[in-house]
């Protein structure tokens, strides 16, 4: 599996958008700096994304997030590979039994498919709207994440990278 946090929050990320001429769409823009945390995993081979929203990234919510995997995940051996985030390397993170954490190299986002999963959320979720609160950003990813999580040909599609495959493939 391959991990990763997101921030989902009021500012608006401005998108294109089709509209019939002669009319030209406008978007308000919010600058409320409020944000939840998405912590999420994803296994290409099987298509199947992980996730939990929490007020905060720290230590504390990456062990909860690592312990809910686990249990749902019990009777399986997980590598889960993570960044470098300050969460992911403290002493005091507490990694289940049954999982084993494997760190990416520094500054390589681009390695970690669960990425193009927060890209794809927030193409298919969040493009022009601004929220009136932090509640609606919370009902908008309780709506979004189990609407992705639900698909997983679309999941396994977006993250099961060649390289990725081979490496599966290879290991058994």
């Amino acid at each position: 599996m391959f991990q990763d946090e997101a921030r989902f929050g009021r500012m608006v990320r401005i998108r294109c958008c089709w509209a019939q001429k002669p009319l030209r769409p406008t978007v308000c823009n919010g600058y409320e700096r409020e944000f939840l945390y998405v912590y999420g995993a994803v296994s290409p081979k099987q298509g199947q994304l992980d996730w939990m929203i929490a007020g905060e990234m720290n230590t504390a919510r990456m062990t909860e997030f690592l312990a809910q995997v686990s249990a749902r995940h019990r009777r399986e051996f997980i590598v889960m590979v993570v960044d470098g985030a300050s969460s992911h390397v403290a002493k005091d993170l507490v990694v289940p039994k049954n999982m084993r954490l494997l760190r990416l190299p520094p500054y390589a986002p681009e390695l970690n498919p669960q990425e193009h999963v927060w890209d794809e959320l927030r193409e298919k979720e969040f493009p022009n709207r601004v929220y009136a609160d932090m509640a609606s950003v919370r009902a908008q990813l309780e709506t979004g994440l189990p609407r992705l999580a639900g698909n997983r040909q679309a999941l396994r599609s977006l993250t099961a990278w060649p390289w990725i495959d081979s490496l599966i493939l290879n290991a058994h």
